[in-house]
């Protein structure tokens, strides 16, 4: 069975997906999706905190914490499916890729809801957090980058430059038709560097 990769690139309430192999060295796309990680795709629920910010302290605890159960369970199952979808087509999906933010660390819920970049922040955390939660209980070995970082860190690692980086991770999805977005293109970049991992 040939090994698989899966890169996410999270938004507040859903994740690009892109997982890839390895032929001959070049990445191939075996799976691109869009995954809904809330059940009710509204602002209210793709926007926990600052849901929470407009509740009581102990009801915004509850929301958050409901959220988070949520995301984690949709998160899981989106990628349980993909292991057994890529399984059937040969594939062993055993390695996960994510993108970070900036990556501070976040306070305590109360300081949290009153600062509305710590809002931003926490709602984006909690969606990446799911997927790293279910890539380990997938028994997916993980590997995390900054979003900036990335281009350059692929770049070493394949030993391409930047430029010639970008014009194949342009030209990879162009067998999968319109549209190919940043989200993916960037899912894909983490994916392939998940891959060349050890």
């Amino acid at each position: 069975m040939k090994v698989a990769a899966v890169g996410f690139r999270a938004h507040s309430g859903w994740t690009a997906l892109v997982a890839l192999t390895l032929t001959k060295g070049a990445p191939t796309i075996v799976s691109r999706q869009r995954v809904h990680l809330v059940e009710t795709f509204t602002y209210e629920f793709r926007q926990p905190y600052h849901t929470g910010e407009k509740l009581p302290l102990d009801e915004a605890r509850a929301f958050v914490s409901r959220m988070q159960k949520e995301s984690r369970r949709l998160a899981l199952d989106a990628i349980r499916k993909l292991q057994a979808d890529l399984q059937e087509q040969g594939y062993s999906l055993a390695r996960a890729g994510l993108l970070l933010a900036s990556g501070r660390s976040l306070p305590a819920l109360p300081q949290i809801l009153t600062s509305h970049s710590l809002i931003h922040s926490a709602d984006g955390e909690l969606f990446r957090e799911a997927i790293l939660d279910a890539s380990a209980r997938c028994g997916l070995k993980a590997q995390t980058i900054k979003e900036r970082e990335i281009l350059e860190t692929v770049s070493r690692a394949i030993r391409i430059k930047p430029a010639d980086l970008t014009r194949r991770i342009a030209e990879l999805g162009r067998p999968l038709g319109s549209p190919w977005i940043q989200d993916e293109k960037l899912a894909a970049l983490v994916a392939w560097l998940a891959l060349k991992s050890k």
